[in-house]
């Protein structure tokens, strides 16, 4: 299994930083490079635990789709989102938020694992990882972004 795994500190209250991470109309204006949008199960506002959202997006000049569910929820703390369908044999996303003085520390851990057995473990470790980590990256500036404008 891979990992994926970032820290961005934040001059935003954690309540802000937290909502923000799960907000699906804010993750579709943030990724809009790659025309991400929630298809189905909660498709605005903000995610919560035990509901689903399907995304489609284009990735590696394909349209696909991914679908996660929020599995643990502990308001302004931690939330998880796991894939239920999509073309990854496991995705495990842990939001991860620390207050720290005048701001928080937003922590994102990505635990993932293609299909395909070694080739799969390969691509994993040449590619995929760098891929999510850049996808994750922007992610993150733009919540951080957004969240400090105000």
């Amino acid at each position: 299994m891979a990992i994926v795994r970032l820290e961005t500190t934040i001059t935003a209250p954690i309540g802000r930083c937290f909502d923000l991470a799960r907000d699906i109309d804010f993750h579709v204006s943030s990724l809009a490079s790659t025309g991400e949008r929630a298809i189905a199960g909660r498709v605005t506002g903000l995610i919560g635990l035990g509901e689903t959202v399907t995304w489609e997006a284009r990735h590696f000049g394909a349209t696909r789709r991914f679908t996660a569910r929020v599995t643990r929820y502990d308001r302004t703390v931690h939330f998880r989102d796991e894939m239920t369908e999509g073309a990854f044999r496991s995705f495990v996303h842990d939001h991860l938020f620390e207050a720290r003085g005048d701001g928080t520390l937003m922590i994102d851990v990505i635990n993932f694992q293609s299909p395909w057995g070694p080739v799969g473990w390969l691509v994993d470790l040449c590619f995929m990882r760098g891929y999510l980590r850049r996808l994750l990256a922007a992610r993150c500036r733009a919540i951080k972004a957004e969240a400090e404008s105000n």
